[in-house]
C-alpha cells in the first residue's frame, strides 16, 4: 500500500523512487537476461537502475544491471555501486568506448541533450540523431526500450485530452526536431535488422528534485510571478515511470511500437500554483500572461489501460512537492522550461 506521506530525505525519496512493486518483481523473474542502461547519470537512470537492479535480488533473478555514463558526478556511479550496480564510465560518442560495452539482451538507451540546443545545434542533431543510430547499430540484437519526448507532437488545446501516439508529429524547433530524427533513425535500424525498439514519448516526470512541479513551487516560494502562457502540463511520479519502463521491455517490436508515458490528468498551471501555495502556507503567487488556447500536452491512456493506474496521482505529487521544497529538499537545478513555447533551449 502507498505510504502517502510525503518523503522528507533524499535516502527516503529514493527507497520509495526505487521499492520493488509486484509488478517489477514479475517483469524481474520474467526478464531473461542482463539490463544495460545507457546514459544513466541524468535524471532517470539511476533510480531506473536501482529499481531494476533490487526487484532482480528480491525476485532471485541472477541477471545483472549494467549502468553507462560519463559519470560527470561521481556520486552517482559511487550510489549505484554500493548497491551492487555496476557502473562503466564511457563516452558513447567515443566508437572505441562503444564498442568495448558488455552485450546485453535489454538496453534501455536515456542519452540525449535538451538544453544548449540555441546555441549549438549541431551537438544537439550528433547526440539525438547520430548517436542513437550507433547505438541501435551496436545493439541491434537486443531489445531497445528509447526514451523520446513529447516534444515531438504539437501544442494541442488541453480539452482535447492530449495527443495521442496516432497524432502525427510536429516538432516546434530544432530540439523537438533532433528528437524526431532520433525515433526516424531507431525505426530505419528496426526495419533494417529487425531490432526490436520500443520508443516511449515521456512528458514529464518528478522525482522532487527537479519537475514541472518543482518549477512552479520554486517560483511559490520566492514570491515571483507565474507564467500562465503555457497553461496546463501533464506529470508522472518518476517511481511510477520506473515501473512502467522496466515493464515495458516486453513491448519492443519491429518495427517500433510508440508508447506515451505520462500521468492520466491535465493539470492547470494556475491550479497547481494555488494547491502549492496552500501547502506551503505562502501567498498565491501573482500570474502573468494568461492560457493559450493549447499546450503541450500527451494522452497516455494507452500506458495505463496496459500497465494499470499510476501509484501516486497528481495532487499527492504536489503535495509531495510542496513539502519537499518547504524544507529546503536537495534540488538537481535543472528547471524544465517547460513553459517554453517556441522549441528554443
Amino acid at each position: 500500500m502507498l505510504d502517502a506521506s510525503p518523503p522528507s530525505t533524499e535516502l527516503e525519496l529514493t527507497e520509495r523512487l526505487t521499492a520493488p512493486t509486484p509488478e517489477s518483481l514479475e517483469a524481474a523473474r520474467a526478464l531473461g537476461g542482463d539490463v544495460l542502461i545507457l546514459g544513466a547519470g541524468g535524471k532517470i537512470g539511476p533510480t531506473l537502475a536501482l529499481l531494476i537492479h533490487r526487484s532482480l535480488l528480491q525476485a532471485g533473478a541472477p541477471h545483472r544491471v549494467i549502468c553507462v555514463s560519463r559519470f560527470s558526478d561521481p556520486s552517482i556511479a559511487m550510489l549505484l555501486g554500493r548497491a551492487g550496480v555496476r557502473a562503466v564510465a564511457a563516452d558513447l560518442m567515443n566508437p572505441k568506448d562503444l564498442e568495448r560495452l558488455p552485450d546485453a539482451p535489454n538496453v534501455f538507451y536515456l542519452a540525449g541533450m535538451k538544453f544548449g540546443t540555441t546555441q549549438a545545434p549541431f551537438r544537439t542533431w550528433a547526440a539525438n540523431v547520430l548517436l542513437p543510430f550507433k547505438v541501435a547499430e551496436r545493439f541491434r540484437g537486443s531489445r531497445i526500450v528509447a526514451l523520446s519526448t513529447g516534444n515531438v507532437y504539437p501544442p494541442v488545446p488541453p480539452e482535447s485530452g492530449g495527443a495521442t501516439e496516432e497524432t502525427p508529429p510536429d516538432p516546434i524547433g530544432e530540439y523537438a526536431q533532433s528528437c524526431l530524427g532520433r525515433e526516424r533513425v531507431l525505426e530505419y535500424v528496426s526495419n533494417v535488422h529487425g531490432t526490436r525498439v520500443l520508443i516511449v514519448r515521456l512528458n514529464y516526470a518528478c522525482d522532487l528534485r527537479y519537475g514541472v512541479p518543482v518549477d512552479i513551487a520554486l517560483k511559490v516560494r520566492e514570491g515571483q510571478p507565474v507564467d500562465l502562457t503555457m497553461g496546463y502540463f501533464n506529470v508522472i511520479w518518476q517511481g511510477d515511470l520506473n515501473t512502467v519502463l522496466f515493464r515495458s521491455l516486453d513491448l519492443c517490436t519491429s518495427p517500433p511500437t510508440i508508447l506515451n508515458v505520462t500521468g492520466p490528468e491535465t493539470i492547470s498551471v494556475r491550479h497547481a500554483a494555488t494547491v502549492l501555495a496552500h501547502h506551503m502556507s505562502c501567498p498565491v503567487p501573482a500570474f502573468q500572461g494568461t492560457e493559450a488556447a493549447t499546450a503541450l500536452l500527451s494522452n497516455a491512456s494507452r500506458c495505463w489501460k496496459l500497465f494499470g493506474q499510476p501509484s501516486v496521482d497528481a495532487e499527492t505529487l504536489l503535495r509531495w512537492t510542496a513539502h519537499w521544497v518547504s524544507i529546503g529538499g536537495p534540488l538537481l537545478n535543472r528547471p524544465t522550461h517547460f513553459e517554453t513555447r517556441n522549441g528554443r533551449f
